[in-house]
């Protein structure tokens, strides 16, 4: 019997192979999950051939996080698959390349809240769309890159990362008296389309193999995903607004 048997869980943003995402799609089912993942626009085509190659086909539903009309019916659309919620995985963010690389103080507002809008306030707006359908107790979990430093090239997203971090904070606070945890994984620098859309990431990679204490695999999705998966089960039933590390230990290491 797995941690997650007979749970019901959301996972957004999924789209590739290579994706924590689909780690955490996976890893839930093979748990006893039941599965439900999203995307939206061309990404959806792609999401809906990747629920295929789960160990049972999962549904799909669409979501723009943007989108208004996709916030406020998600969880009518959602019922159509489950009958309520146990947990959500939000693995949603976007940072217009104009955001990111050298010159932050350059860049111009239109981007920078892009992609505030998309990778932090949709944690908030996500979980607000997923309440009606939690029942006495749920968990939501994000995904973060250790935001308590900057970091070279990754400009405005680094800051929404920050701003992530914080509002899962809020998030725990305000949803706790309803049985409602929430926490983040900060994983290492992983080659998903995320990282690859990052200009100069390769740097990531070079640090991570020359400090991390336990090595680090930049092609390994499943650590983080078993982390998500436990933090979706019922062995962390009283810790929220946590952020656990699975960088192979790089975060607690100087030089």
């Amino acid at each position: 019997m797995g941690i997650l048997e007979g749970k019901k869980i959301l996972v957004a943003g999924v789209l590739t192979e290579q994706s924590i995402a689909f780690s955490v799609a996976r890893i839930a089912q093979e748990q006893g999950a039941t599965v439900v993942l999203s995307n939206f626009g061309r990404a959806l085509s792609l999401c809906q051939r990747i629920a295929k190659r789960l160990p049972q086909e999962a549904a799909v539903v669409e979501l723009d996080v943007t989108n208004t009309e996709h916030l406020s019916t998600l969880a009518d659309r959602l019922r159509e698959h489950v009958d309520g919620l146990d947990g959500v995985v939000h693995s949603i963010g976007f940072a217009p390349q104009e955001a990111m690389g050298d010159g932050f103080t350059e860049v111009a507002w239109e981007h920078a809240a892009t992609a505030f809008q998309v990778s932090t306030w949709s944690l908030a707006s996500l979980t607000q769309a997923c309440r009606p359908l939690f029942g006495d107790t749920a968990s939501v979990v994000g995904l973060t890159f250790d935001a308590t430093v900057a970091w070279p090239v990754y400009g405005w997203m680094g800051a929404a990362k920050a701003a992530l971090e914080s509002t899962s904070r809020y998030l725990a606070r305000e949803l706790g008296p309803e049985g409602v945890r929430v926490n983040l994984v900060a994983a290492g620098p992983l080659r998903t389309m995320a990282m690859k859309s990052i200009p100069g990431s390769s740097q990531f990679e070079e640090a991570w193999e020359g400090r991390a204490p336990l090595g680090w695999s930049v092609t390994d999705t499943e650590p983080a995903g078993k982390a998500v998966a436990a933090l979706l089960s019922d062995w962390f039933p009283a810790t929220t607004g946590e952020i656990v590390h699975v960088d192979g230990g790089f975060h607690a290491v100087g030089v």
